[in-house]
């Protein structure tokens, strides 16, 4: 098997745990009374990621890897890996606010507003990157761009409902939307 095999299958396994993690998640939030905003949109993301993985299987399976842009994908794992730990169980991969409760400002979170975001744009690119596909990289990083400002405005959209309602309810600060 390729090291580009091995990468991509490891990649795979890991988004596919992380949409496991997600479900659950996002199952005990709406129990404890969390609402989706903006579900409308979050087939069209599923699809982006789910075509970039298909892409790179496609054409990168048997490339040879740039070990530097690796190590690069390997670091941002890392920060992959702070922003779940910081948000623990309010991490899901759909916008879910959970009235009541407190922003998340620790972590990565102390100095972005989104570094979840950051981090899967980065990683769009510099896999593809790794893996010598230049336009794989291109054309995802852009397709990523317009699901990334719908997700975007429709979590603007849901922090200010939110935190509207909790205002007049008197329920305290609204919680991170939190993908």
């Amino acid at each position: 098997m390729s090291l580009a095999a091995i990468i991509l299958l490891l990649v795979t396994l890991q988004r596919l745990g992380e949409l496991v993690l997600a479900r659950r998640n996002t199952e005990r939030l709406k129990a404890r009374g969390a609402i989706e905003i903006g579900a409308r949109h979050y087939p069209l993301i599923v699809s982006v990621h789910a075509a970039w993985l298909i892409a790179l299987w496609i054409l990168g399976l048997d490339q040879s890897v740039n070990l530097v842009l690796l190590a690069v994908f390997v670091m941002l794992q890392g920060l992959r890996l702070w922003v779940l730990a910081t948000l623990r169980s309010r991490w899901t991969t759909r916008i879910i606010v959970l009235p009541g409760e407190s922003l998340v400002n620790s972590g990565p979170y102390r100095y972005i507003s989104h570094p979840n975001y950051a981090i899967v744009t980065a990683e769009i690119a510099v896999l593809p990157l790794a893996l010598h596909l230049p336009v794989v990289a291109l054309l995802f990083t852009i397709l990523n761009a317009m699901v990334l400002s719908i997700r975007l405005r429709a979590e603007g959209r849901a922090l200010v409902a939110v935190s509207a309602s909790a205002v007049t309810a008197g329920n305290g600060v609204p919680a991170r939307a939190t993908s």
